[in-house]
């Protein structure tokens, strides 16, 4: 009995530490974590770190990567990514398509969207067609040059819950091409994009109808439904909110399997605080 109070005293005195965040240590959190977003960003190729990563070959399928970023999108690939959205996710969403994908148009052309882009080769070897690509990275064109486009991921560097994240917008693969690893390949290229760049954890949203992406995040790569999710807070909504989490401290925050109101309203003090005080400066 008494180690278990001695426990709980332990717990209570390290929240109330927390809670007691002096102004100059905010201060000093959110620089480092700025600091952090704007290396991963700063970042021109970040495929040229993994070489192992550049293609990717089954019997029936031989791609290579290249990397891209929203304001250099050319005309013909933001039409592939407009067309390959409507394909893949329009029945997920129903009747907020429309509205949605007005969002997703103008998220995919900012200056903060980063893409791995999948293109097919067809009777040619991958590491040439990597090279070549090269060529016209900053039009990132994917109807000429380069071969026909298969799929894409859109990410981001971005903070959640005082915690720089790498946040996946979209995974998306022409449907003759699922099925093959592709998705888990990407999935994993990520993942070291985002502990190379010191992001605390990867995170996505899936919509609930979508019972293929839930399998395949939830079984296939483990991710879990992150404290930020809807149904976490007791709300209803079409979608959930999964991570991923790097380290202990982010698991704690990000991973929780439930919260208590006092969880929750700790969480959303610490919060206000954080985003608060810089709003005045």
């Amino acid at each position: 009995m008494e180690a278990e109070k001695r426990v709980a005293s332990s717990k209570k005195a390290e929240n109330n530490r927390d809670k007691k965040m002096t102004r100059k240590e905010i201060l000093e959190k959110k620089k480092k974590v700025q600091e952090i977003i704007k290396a991963a960003l700063s970042e021109k190729d970040p495929l040229s770190s993994f070489p192992s990563f550049h293609h990717y070959s089954t019997k029936d399928l031989s791609v290579y990567l290249d990397s891209g970023r929203g304001d250099y999108l050319s005309s013909s690939v933001k039409q592939y990514i407009q067309y390959l959205l409507k394909v893949n996710m329009e029945v997920a969403y129903g009747t907020e398509w429309p509205k949605e994908e007005k969002v997703k148009r103008r998220e995919m052309v900012s200056s903060e969207a980063r893409y791995i882009f999948v293109y097919e080769t067809v009777n040619a070897d991958a590491n040439i067609m990597f090279k070549l690509s090269k060529k016209g990275r900053s039009n990132a064109d994917g109807t000429d040059d380069k071969g026909h486009l298969v799929a894409f991921v859109h990410y981001r560097f971005t903070i959640e819950e005082e915690i720089p994240v790498l946040y996946v917008y979209e995974l998306q693969l022409e449907q003759r091409v699922q099925g093959k690893g592709l998705g888990k390949f990407l999935m994993l290229l990520i993942e070291l994009i985002a502990q190379k760049s010191k992001m605390s954890a990867l995170v996505l949203t899936v919509q609930k109808a979508n019972m293929t992406a839930i399998h395949f995040y939830r079984n296939k790569l483990r991710y879990l439904i992150s404290t930020m999710s809807p149904s976490q807070m007791g709300l209803q909504s079409n979608y959930e909110i999964l991570c991923k989490s790097f380290d202990s401290e982010t698991k704690a925050v990000l991973e929780m399997k439930f919260l208590t109101w006092n969880k929750l309203q700790s969480m959303l003090w610490s919060r206000f605080q954080f985003c608060n005080f810089f709003s005045v400066q």
